[in-house]
Parts: structure tokens; sequence; C-alpha cells
């Protein structure tokens, strides 16, 4: 009975974590659409600015979260849905976005996602998260060759920035 009770205990166990896993692998409600949810309070997103270390000064959004474009977008039409946009969020917007302290309020905007969110931009540059940054300053997606294209933090002029991030050696992200 003890044997039986144990092993009952151990596949519970097993099943719980991979239940986890298997809901954060599809995205967790994402609804396979790629679309990010809107800003935390349903207001206009803020694009600002911050240092990275070798990187210098680089957008970041209202929560200290490197901001990234996508080498495969074209203009300010996004190219990365579905798969893509689990792993690089579009910064979403719920309003007119409005840019921090040494910015230019001219060349922040927004594009239509093919899911029909509104997506920040900046310089033409629709804007996107990366999923591997685990805190604020981490620039982990900087030179990843993803989805068909590569990923780098912007400068405040809205220019790509090359350069190595916080991760150790860029390389293939998927």
């Amino acid at each position: 009975m003890f044997r039986s009770r144990l092993t009952s205990f151990l596949a519970v166990a097993a099943a719980v974590p991979l239940a986890a896993l298997a809901v954060t692998a599809c995205g967790g409600g994402d609804n396979g659409t790629g679309s990010a949810a809107p800003t935390a309070s349903g207001q206009s997103a803020t694009v600002d600015q911050a240092t990275a270390g070798n990187l210098g000064q680089i957008l970041v959004d209202a929560k200290g979260r490197t901001l990234y474009l996508f080498q495969k977008d074209t203009g300010t039409n996004s190219a990365c849905t579905g798969a893509c946009a689990t792993n690089w969020p579009p910064l979403p917007d719920a309003g007119t976005p409005t840019v921090g302290t040494g910015l230019t309020a001219a060349k922040v905007g927004t594009t239509m996602r093919s899911d029909g969110t509104q997506q920040v931009t900046y310089n033409g540059h629709p804007l996107y998260l990366y999923v591997g940054d685990q805190k604020p300053g981490d620039t982990n997606g900087q030179g990843i060759n993803a989805f068909g294209g590569g990923w780098f933090v912007l400068s405040p002029a809205g220019d790509m920035v090359s350069g190595t991030g916080s991760n150790s050696g860029g390389g293939n992200g998927y």
C-alpha cells in the first residue's frame, strides 16, 4: 500500500511541472495569434532610454525592458507573428505612445498588426521585447538570428545598434 501511494504521489509530482511547461510552450493564452497583451494598465506605452553596457544608450519600455527591431520587417509592417511573436512579443499600445526625456516624440508611432492590434514603432521600426530578457537592462536578444532575420537594440536616434549584448556570443535563438 505504501508503494502504491508513493507511486501515485510521484506521478502527480511529475505531472504538475509538465502541465505548466506545456501551457508556457503554447504561449499561455495567446490563442495562436502571437499578439501581446495590452500594457498592464491598459494605457499608452512609453518608449524611454537607458544605458546598456558596451551598447551605450538604447531604447527601453516604461519598465526598463530592452526594445528590439527585427531586420525582416519591411517599413512599419511586422513580419513577426505566431511563434515569433511568442518569443519576441510586440510592444503593444492602447492609445498614443509617449517618449521619455531626450527622445524625439515625432519618431514614435503605431502600426496595425495582422491580428488587428496596435504595435509601437520608433523611427519606422516596429518594437519588440524578448522573452529571454529576465530583468530590466538585459540585452540577451542582441544579435540573435531567429525567425528569418536579425534582432538588434535601437539607439535613441532609432537606428540599429551593433555589438554584443548581455548574452555571451549572440547565436541562433530558434
